[in-house]
């Protein structure tokens, strides 16, 4: 069994990410695929702010942090559906195709990697993204210079 992990958002490097994976792997025996996005970190506004909160003051944040985690779920998940739907008409049923959010992530590279190795995927694929200055991207470079052990995949 070949299972892939394809890094996703809202992004064109993303969807291209998903076309490149099921163009090259569609016809694999036994591909399983994990869709991983990781939740943007939270803004500063929703940071300690130097005292200690009452209970009320703690409750009162985290349905605040939790509304705006679901808004950005909720953006996502519409997207990560068209990205089961293009791996499905590729050949990859979507009964093999698994999506999940990451949250509390102070680094999305090493969050996707730690996802890569503690759920056994062997490959890795991300798109890289144009708005970085770097050759790969600066998140691509993360995971390919911290991708030991893994196939790591950038798709432009």
């Amino acid at each position: 069994m070949t299972k892939i992990l394809i890094a996703v958002d809202d992004s064109s490097a993303a969807r291209s990410a998903v076309a490149y994976a099921g163009r090259y792997f569609s016809k694999a025996d036994g591909v399983e695929v994990g869709l991983v996005h990781v939740l943007p970190n939270l803004p500063a506004i929703f940071w300690d702010e130097g005292h200690i909160l009452s209970d009320g003051e703690k409750a009162d944040r985290r349905k605040v942090v939790d509304k705006w985690l679901l808004e950005h779920r909720n953006k996502m998940e519409p997207l990560m559906e068209k990205d089961r739907s293009s791996l499905a008409t590729a050949g990859i049923p979507a009964s093999k195709v698994v999506a999940k959010f990451i949250s509390d992530s102070t680094d999305p590279a090493d969050s996707i990697l730690e996802e890569a190795k503690n759920s056994g995927y062997k490959v890795v694929i991300v798109g890289r993204s144009h708005r970085s200055r770097h050759v790969l991207g600066t998140m691509a470079a993360k995971i390919v210079g911290r991708g030991g052990g893994l196939v790591v995949t950038i798709v432009d």
